[in-house]
């Protein structure tokens, strides 16, 4: 039995193909996916032309889509974002902060189009800090922004002298 099928899409199908691509796919995922969802059909001649209209369509706004992208991440490069978030006296999150909050925040402040998809995280945001973020939409079109994080109150981060206890846990003056 085949392991896999071509398929003809007849409709966009993200990180697969547009409209008119002979693909070729794992069966259950077109068993499963794309037949239910009628994204896509058995190849043939006649489909492939008559579906020749919808792809120019599709190639047109791929483009614009490409285009309007671009010019976002030219807007975003050296972008700088403030997220003001609850935390505890030494700076540590009481939530650390997702890829959700920054696309949104960033869509807030008019960079459209921006998915959560988009926002790479090399680590986790836990803390009052400064982070470098990775915005990239396609294999090209990538950049950073900066990413500070502030504490919605005052911190209390001054260093506090060490305590001495003796063995029954009683304080020890220093002199």
């Amino acid at each position: 039995m085949a392991r896999s099928i071509e398929l003809l899409l007849t409709e966009n199908v993200e990180n697969l193909g547009i409209v008119g691509d002979v693909v070729k796919v794992r069966l259950g995922y077109a068993r499963n996916f794309l037949l239910p969802r009628e994204l896509a059909t058995e190849p043939s001649e006649e489909l492939i032309k008559s579906l020749q209209a919808k792809r120019a369509e599709a190639e047109k706004l791929i483009a614009q889509q490409r285009a309007e992208r671009a010019s976002t991440i030219e807007k975003l490069s050296g972008y700088e974002l403030h997220i003001e978030r609850s935390c505890n006296d030494q700076g540590i999150l009481y939530a650390s902060v997702t890829q959700q909050e920054i696309a949104s925040a960033l869509n807030a402040a008019g960079f459209k189009n921006v998915r959560p998809r988009d926002v790479r995280l090399n680590e986790a945001i836990k803390r009052v800090d400064t982070y470098s973020i990775h915005v990239k939409f396609e294999t090209e079109l990538e950049t950073n922004i900066k990413l500070w994080v502030m504490a919605d109150r005052k911190l209390d981060l001054e260093e506090k002298e060490d305590m001495d206890f003796d063995m029954e846990g009683n304080l020890i003056e220093k002199s």
